[in-house]
């Protein structure tokens, strides 16, 4: 997916880190368990542009909450500053992975994160 010429993909970060990755962002609130800071590879933690806890306990990755959740999820990112900073970083790097550690490749914030900045 491209953003203005940059890439901009998703990944979970329990999956092996890879040089096709380039930067990597991680987009939780909470540090994913049982991952170390060494094999995460992380370029930078922004869990300030994570859904609020409130929001996230809400969800609590059932299925039939992610068309309610995305829709809130949008509204929060659209006052969020860290959403501006993200963007630094999409511009400042030829390709920007955001990590996630949800079980649910389809319906978690990293989707919405990049369907929001594009």
């Amino acid at each position: 997916m491209y953003n203005g010429g940059m890439s901009l993909a998703i990944k979970r970060i329990y999956d092996e880190a890879s040089s096709d990755d380039g930067y990597r962002v991680l987009v939780d609130r909470l540090w994913p368990r049982g991952v170390s800071k060494e094999r995460a590879k992380l370029g930078v933690w922004l869990k300030e542009v994570a859904p609020s806890p409130e929001l996230r306990e809400w969800f609590g990755h059932k299925p039939e909450r992610f068309k309610a959740f995305k829709s809130r999820y949008e509204k929060e990112l659209q006052a969020n500053p860290a959403v501006d900073e993200l963007r630094t970083i999409i511009k400042e790097h030829p390709k920007v992975t955001l990590l996630y550690g949800a079980h649910d490749p389809k319906a978690n914030q990293a989707v919405v994160l990049r369907d929001f900045l594009s």
